[in-house]
């Protein structure tokens, strides 16, 4: 695919955001183009003015790739203008999503810049604080229906993350080690269990996420995550649809760290 047809078909994605059409579909893509079409994106967006301030990894909860006709994980950027802290308070105006999802996931912030072949250990010694956030995906493919290039193409499927607090992880670096393999989460939709989910379940840890995402960038040439950025290590529970007027939270055990919620607006 020529540099033409990828910038016309970035700007295309790009002004597709926040619908979903069948018409969207581009069954013709592989990896590569659809890898390409996203840094064209990637390219737009900073000459707009917005800043990539971290990475999201998709589709590493191993335990529902069939059900999307999904693989292998991808991953994709994450803005300053798509990252949000969470308050006591946090809304959501789902309206601006095409088809929004709700995704429970680890977030890590990365202290020392990692490089592909770390170990396990290694890399954990790259992170300096953990948080527990949602990540708002969207699809511009309608019904939820794509390859998986057309998911990396569309920017990795992000909408926006919502990141709770931060914790250092710096004095108890060895026990957070183990805690972050071996814990549970409980999504709730209006106070009600909608869904459960371990931390086995993305690529057997968020820090085997994070050792995929480094070793990929570093397969396919891609600028090496650096000190501050954060990385969003994928869901671990199914994506749920999200609508107006809800309430979700999801609680942590095994890990210390507190429980996190958001509500859903339409558009006023």
């Amino acid at each position: 695919m020529d540099v033409g047809e990828i910038d016309r078909r970035a700007r295309a994605l790009l002004a597709s955001t926040g619908t979903s059409d069948p018409a969207h579909a581009q069954p013709d893509l592989d990896i590569e183009a659809g890898y390409a079409i996203a840094a064209r994106i990637r390219a737009i967006r900073q000459a707009g003015g917005e800043s990539p301030i971290g990475r999201k990894i998709g589709f590493t909860n191993t335990t529902i790739l069939e059900r999307y006709g999904i693989s292998r994980p991808m991953w994709g950027p994450v803005y300053d203008s798509t990252c949000h802290n969470m308050g006591s308070n946090t809304e959501v105006e789902t309206w601006r999503f095409s088809e929004p999802r709700i995704e429970p996931e680890i977030v890590l912030r990365i202290g020392t810049p990692p490089a592909a072949g770390m170990t396990v250990a290694a890399l954990l010694d790259c992170v300096d604080a953990v948080a527990f956030g949602f990540e708002i995906v969207q699809s511009v493919f309608a019904n939820w229906r794509f390859s998986p290039a057309e998911a990396i193409a569309a920017q990795g499927l992000h909408g926006a993350l919502y990141v709770g607090q931060w914790h250092d992880i710096a004095a108890d670096r060895t026990v957070w080690g183990k805690a972050l393999g071996n814990f549970t989460v409980t999504l709730l939709r209006n106070g009600k269990p909608a869904d459960e989910g371990h931390g086995h379940n993305v690529l057997g840890g968020p820090l085997k996420a994070l050792a995929f995402l480094v070793e990929e960038i570093a397969t396919r040439s891609q600028p090496g995550l650096v000190s501050g950025e954060i990385i969003t290590t994928g869901t671990l529970t199914d994506a749920w649809p999200i609508r107006a007027g809800e309430v979700w939270s999801a609680r942590l055990e095994g890990l210390p760290i507190a429980d996190i919620t958001l509500s859903t607006a339409g558009k006023t």
